[in-house]
């Protein structure tokens, strides 16, 4: 004797506890007991309990009953199941091992065609839908099927085609800009410059291309404007009181005065000694490799400094260090450095 896939307590049911023993006794031929089963599950599918149908319709599949129709209906009854408990991809394999023992088999088509077209295969979804159509022209499921999916596989490869457009574009912008960058002699490197200077600007192509298509933080990247000069994101640090500013398009052909001009031209709430003015401000970039610092001038543009030998431009965010000279904090900061005057 064995159990049915849901057992009946005979102490509350008897009756009922008996008669399923009846139903699903062993000494009945495998066809019998698999169509015990389909039906079964069927009740359960009209029920909506799609959990339980497919337990009974893979129930009935374990009896290895010798009719091909039989358990391609059970294949075929069990993906609908599994189809409405969003098991797509279940239900699309149950209706492919219908379709092998009944390969005209026109509801495992229609289930299949669904199953395609759920998990995005529009192309198979149309196929699928040709094939049943070549049984019955006229099925108007299969109709509408294949109009869904041919519509959606159309709209799928106009996308694919307008990205890789844009891409290609993308790709195009930054292979300029790299190019622009490298005819300045501007060296990049993606963390710090290593011992060897030339390397800083080598064999960074692949990485930098991906920077150059990537924001920062702050949302800012490199760009270039029409007459083909390039605007920096800069980022500005104030180490006495430990704060910054980014300025998120510094073009190349401005001065650093103009920008301190504007960023000063009212005193910073954190300033609370009312120090930083343009003024008395002085800009350095740091050489890490050598540990050294390098003065900027303020009437410099950005491009001189971005062309100095040893600046080397991290993340594709130039960043320097503003204090004011005659502090103290200044004095103690650039005690025991090595400090270069860019000329």
């Amino acid at each position: 004797m064995k159990n049915s896939p849901s057992e009946i307590d005979p102490l509350e049911n008897p009756d009922l506890a008996c008669l399923q023993s009846i139903i699903f006794d062993e000494e009945r031929s495998p066809e019998d007991q698999a169509r015990t089963y389909k039906d079964e599950g069927n009740d359960y599918f009209k029920e909506k309990d799609y959990k339980k149908a497919v337990i009974s319709y893979t129930e009935g599949l374990k009896k290895k009953c010798a009719d091909p129709d039989l358990n391609a209906v059970l294949y075929t009854n069990r993906a609908a199941a599994q189809y409405y408990l969003g098991n797509f991809r279940s239900s699309l394999n149950d209706v492919m091992a219908a379709r092998k023992l009944k390969p005209c088999h026109l509801k495992a088509i229609i289930r299949g065609a669904s199953c395609h077209l759920e998990l995005k295969n529009y192309v198979e979804a149309v196929k699928w839908c040709d094939e049943g159509l070549q049984i019955d022209a006229t099925e108007k499921k299969l109709l509408d099927l294949r109009a869904k999916a041919d519509k959606l596989k159309r709209t799928e490869q106009r996308d694919i085609r307008k990205a890789k457009l844009k891409e290609k574009k993308k790709q195009d912008q930054n292979e300029a800009l790299l190019q622009a960058i490298k005819a300045r002699n501007i060296k990049l490197v993606a963390e710090a410059p290593g011992e060897d200077e030339d390397s800083a600007s080598e064999g960074l192509s692949e990485l930098v291309l991906y920077g150059l298509s990537s924001e920062n933080p702050c949302g800012t990247r490199l760009s270039v404007d029409d007459q083909g000069r390039l605007s920096w994101p800069v980022l500005f640090l104030y180490p006495e009181y430990a704060q910054s500013d980014l300025v998120s398009a510094f073009h190349e052909d401005s001065r650093f005065i103009d920008h301190l001009m504007v960023m000063f031209g009212e005193t910073p709430s954190w300033d609370l000694e009312q120090k930083y003015f343009p003024d008395n401000l002085e800009v350095y970039f740091e050489d890490e490799d050598r540990a050294e610092l390098y003065c900027v001038p303020p009437s410099s543009t950005l491009l001189q400094v971005l062309q100095h030998p040893r600046f080397f431009v991290k993340a594709l965010t130039p960043t320097f260090l503003v204090c004011v000279g005659s502090s103290g904090f200044c004095r103690n900061y650039l005690r025991g450095k090595k400090v270069h005057q860019v000329k």
